[in-house]
């Protein structure tokens, strides 16, 4: 399966798994902005089956400081992906440099225990959505 696919079938199966209970900001998310709030974790399970690195943006002085950072993949072939930009609702902020994070530190239990469940909840619901692709379901 090439690449283009993967990265298709992934952003489907994103789009069905995303909720309240996986998001950082379960007060804000709703169904008409259901990417709100993933990005950390999306980018996460998006590094499970595309590899490469996670890449952390500082949102300070952006229209969206609250959110405090917003992640990105940067695949192995150097292509950048983004799959939660739409919680931005076409007003993606000016992004600064990113900083390259390790999936240990986004993943540390002790300082992030709400990121590794909200990881796990979301990987599983990917994992069973790719896994009903395949099987043609």
């Amino acid at each position: 399966m090439g690449r283009k696919l993967a990265v298709e079938l992934l952003k489907e199966a994103f789009c069905k798994s995303w909720s309240r209970e996986t998001s950082l900001d379960e007060q804000g998310w709703t169904p008409e902005n259901p990417a709100w709030g993933h990005c950390a974790v999306a980018s996460l399970v998006a590094q499970d089956i595309l590899g490469g690195e996670l890449l952390r943006y500082d949102l300070s002085g952006t229209p969206f400081a609250s959110m405090r950072s917003h992640y990105r993949n940067h695949l192995p072939d150097g292509t950048v992906l983004d799959f939660t930009q739409d919680q931005f609702q076409g007003n993606v902020p000016e992004l600064p440099e990113p900083a390259v994070r390790k999936r240990e530190e986004v993943l540390d239990p002790v300082k992030y225990p709400k990121t590794v469940e909200r990881y796990k909840l979301l990987s599983k619901r990917v994992s069973a959505r790719l896994n009903s692709f395949w099987d043609g379901k």
